[in-house]
């Protein structure tokens, strides 16, 4: 049984509307809450976001379906999964100082619907599983929703507090920047110890775990491969200038390439043969079918790595870019050269984002195996159908491509993309035009906005 939340004030409550909150803190949490506040003290904008809540359930059992709302144990009102997801978001904390603010902190349990601090009126106390399950519960389609909601009371806000310099039409800045994932610089000498750790390791401790003997020594194992992997990078490091030098070298270098994929083409070997007792046991034990699971994915990130080095190394091919992998843990992973000054490559999945002029996200994609030429028209269609008084849209060079220009124009009525290369006499025209290079000049103010969400858990996804 849930509730958005309960109109019902408890004794000692504070509404909502009434919550004191600092005017002069610049922390993050204050400005949040104001937010938050506004929301609900505006009866359009709260009931809009209120019926988006409801949806906010359980599923069934068995997963088919949702659960009633209006039947079973008392679960977490909406708002206070809304007040603690948006929280988590905007603060990039994780579920255990998340847990703590809600614990402790005054203002943001009066915001919740408490009467502040835990006492015997209200002793409500969450626990981290309490807030992890609640919070599974918030997804990327409801907080888009809502998002949606927000951007129009914004645009509402702005026409009552100036309507002169407000405008029906949208202007949009379109760019994007890349999300990096928790990763290390990866070669595929360093990918396949990754690859090798983890299987010696699953097979140690499931082996450990039955009293067989086959891998007692595994974290010995474990150690020597790596060593192995240090000895390669230390070869590599040579600058001599010498022939005769250079190429005894070239010759040690390629032998403890030979010696290190040897060693791990025979620990792959007993991985299988364990493998093989194990199965037996999975039908009927869960969780070793769970790390059986995981053993073949990261044998088979081992087998690729081993080919590939006997491919590079020892038969002298270079590896296409489109089969190597940056990251056995994060497999999305990316490697992304975008040109800036600098910072010549990076780790991560680029995401792209649409900003209006009033400074408000109006979209977003993720940009998983795709270039910024082909998520330009997609990301513009989607946003027109969210928000039809869209009218231009500013780009960088980077989306530039003949068919996009044409495309682009379809959806909106000035296409803001500068153009590669050299300027035939119509370009110089179009990009000469006022309206064109007023809007790219005001372009530069995406950044803005996405050096805000890298200082809110967008720099790096952990």
């Amino acid at each position: 049984m849930r509730t958005v939340l309960n109109p019902q004030l408890t004794l000692t409550e504070t509404n909502i509307g009434a919550i004191r909150i600092s005017l002069k803190s610049r922390d993050d949490i204050p400005k949040l809450l104001l937010g938050l506040q506004y929301l609900y003290t505006h009866p359009e904008i709260r009931d809009a976001v209120f019926e988006i809540l409801k949806e906010v359930v359980p599923k069934k059992v068995g997963g088919k379906g949702k659960a009633r709302i209006s039947v079973g144990r008392p679960g977490m009102e909406q708002w206070r999964i809304l007040v603690l997801g948006t929280l988590r978001l905007c603060l990039n904390v994780d579920y255990d100082r998340l847990v703590d603010l809600a614990n402790h902190h005054v203002t943001i349990r009066q915001m919740m619907g408490h009467p502040g601090q835990i006492d015997d009126l209200d002793p409500t106390e969450y626990t981290l599983q309490t807030v992890k399950d609640n919070l599974r519960l918030f997804t990327p389609q409801i907080l888009n929703r809502i998002n949606e909601v927000v951007v129009l009371a914004g645009h509402e806000l702005i026409k009552k507090k100036d309507s002169r310099k407000y405008s029906e039409k949208v202007n949009a800045r379109v760019d994007s920047f890349v999300l990096e994932t928790d990763v290390h610089y990866p070669t595929d000498v360093n990918l396949l110890l990754d690859a090798i750790r983890k299987t010696v390791t699953i097979c140690g401790r499931a082996c450990m775990e039955r009293g067989w003997s086959e891998w007692r020594q595994y974290q010995h194992n474990a150690r020597a491969f790596k060593r192995k992997c240090h000895k390669i990078s230390k070869l590599k490091r040579s600058s001599a200038r010498n022939e005769v030098t250079r190429t005894a070298r070239n010759h040690e270098i390629q032998e403890a390439h030979r010696d290190y994929i040897e060693e791990a083409e025979g620990y792959l070997a007993r991985a299988r043969e364990t493998r093989e007792k194990l199965e037996k046991e999975a039908a009927v034990n869960l969780i070793l079918a769970i790390e059986l699971k995981e053993l073949d994915r990261f044998m088979q990130h081992a087998e690729r790595q081993v080919e590939q080095i006997r491919r590079r190394v020892l038969q002298g091919q270079i590896i296409p870019h489109a089969e190597k992998v940056f990251s056995i843990f994060e497999e999305h992973t990316e490697w992304i050269s975008k040109g800036k000054a600098g910072v010549p490559v990076e780790l991560g999945v680029k995401v792209a984002v649409v900003e209006d002029q009033y400074r408000f996200i109006l979209n977003h994609r993720v940009l998983q195996k795709t270039e910024d030429v082909e998520a330009a028209v997609p990301l513009i269609e989607e946003t027109q159908r969210k928000y039809e008084t869209l009218d231009s849209a500013s780009f960088d060079k980077g989306f530039h491509s003949a068919e996009n220009q044409m495309d682009l124009a379809k959806i909106v009525k000035l296409v803001v993309l500068p153009k590669k290369g050299k300027w035939s006499a119509a370009d110089m025209a179009r990009e000469s035009d006022p309206e064109f290079v007023s809007l790219r000049k005001k372009h530069a103010a995406v950044e803005s906005a996405i050096n805000a969400l890298e200082c809110h858990g967008l720099d790096r996804c952990l």
